[in-house]
């Protein structure tokens, strides 16, 4: 229901604007020409990896990619003739399709890239470092006091905070007054690194590809918490990995996902399908995020052992 209201929402905006032209003038291929993309700042890390392979492959390409709020990306798809491309963590309503078929005149390609989990990372002092969904909604409600302050990249237009409350909250509201927000994913890791009784929450692909030297050196000022695993038998408790994404053991698990408006084989499309399979798939398995293509689990330790509280 919320993101049925969330796309009426975001119709109901677009349609109060002037539309641009319909005719999606073809000035590019896969090989060849300029694109700009919008892509959710979540995936910063990871886009800007595929996007130098990409390039580094076709020279007579450039993709230039806009990271921002989820809402704004929607925005930039909707309303902007200019961005034929989104990447964002979720696909389009039925809603959505018929407005972009009226304005158009057909159908945008969209459909999943990867799969993707929202940790949660608290100070690396704190020894509160177990959680269950139950206990994370009646905090985040207020219905249990805590001197906690719970930090998010936004609060109005994140698809981690959208993320929290359809997962977490499930129609619940935030109590405000332990919720904090700042501008991105980086700031929400800067603050939880400062602040004892902060917690956290970003993309895995923040804070947990052990091949990213910016990502362990944030590691020894930060930790990621274990989320209760209500399906697991002999770890009550589970981290975000490659592993546990994939078999959906962890809780907190949501889709990466491209949106496409072009009727001819263009840059966008040709970056879609490099995203698609096997080189672009690999790369997000070498960022620790689950492939949709089926490849070889990757083993990763992010703490030394079972925290005993």
């Amino acid at each position: 229901m919320k993101k049925i209201l969330f796309g009426s929402f975001m119709l109901f905006f677009i349609a109060a604007c002037n539309d641009a032209d319909k005719t999606i003038h073809a000035t590019d291929t896969p090989t060849s020409g300029s694109i700009n993309i919008s892509v959710d700042e979540s995936f910063e890390p990871v886009i800007k990896e595929q996007i130098a392979m990409y390039e580094a492959t076709n020279p007579g390409t450039k993709i230039n990619a806009h990271y921002k709020t989820e809402a704004d990306c929607l925005k930039d798809f909707f309303a902007d003739s200019a961005t034929r491309l989104a990447i964002v963590t979720r696909g389009l309503t039925a809603m959505e399709e018929k407005y972009m078929m009226d304005k158009i005149n057909f159908n945008p390609g969209w459909n999943q890239l990867a799969t993707d989990a929202v940790a949660i990372v608290v100070n690396a002092a704190s020894k509160d470092t177990l959680y269950n969904i139950q206990d994370l909604q009646n905090e985040l409600t207020g219905k249990i006091k805590t001197n906690k302050t719970f930090v998010f990249d936004g609060l109005n237009k994140t698809s981690t905070v959208r993320f929290v409350e359809d997962s977490v909250l499930r129609g619940q509201k935030f109590d405000t007054s332990i919720v904090r927000a700042v501008p991105n994913s980086d700031e929400v890791l800067n603050y939880i690194a400062l602040h004892e009784n902060a917690v956290g929450f970003v993309g895995i692909n923040r804070i947990g590809n052990m091949e990213e030297m910016a990502q362990v050196s944030m590691l020894k000022k930060l930790k990621i918490a274990y989320v209760k695993c209500d399906v697991c038998v002999n770890t009550p408790y589970i981290m975000p990995s490659q592993e546990s994404i994939l078999n959906r053991r962890y809780p907190l698990v949501r889709g990466l996902f491209y949106l496409v408006k072009e009727n001819y084989t263009g840059l966008g499309s040709g970056f879609v399908a490099f995203l698609k399979y096997e080189r672009g798939q690999l790369i997000f398995r070498r960022a620790y995020l689950g492939p949709v293509m089926s490849f070889t689990v990757r083993e990763v330790r992010l703490n030394d052992k079972f925290p005993n509280n």
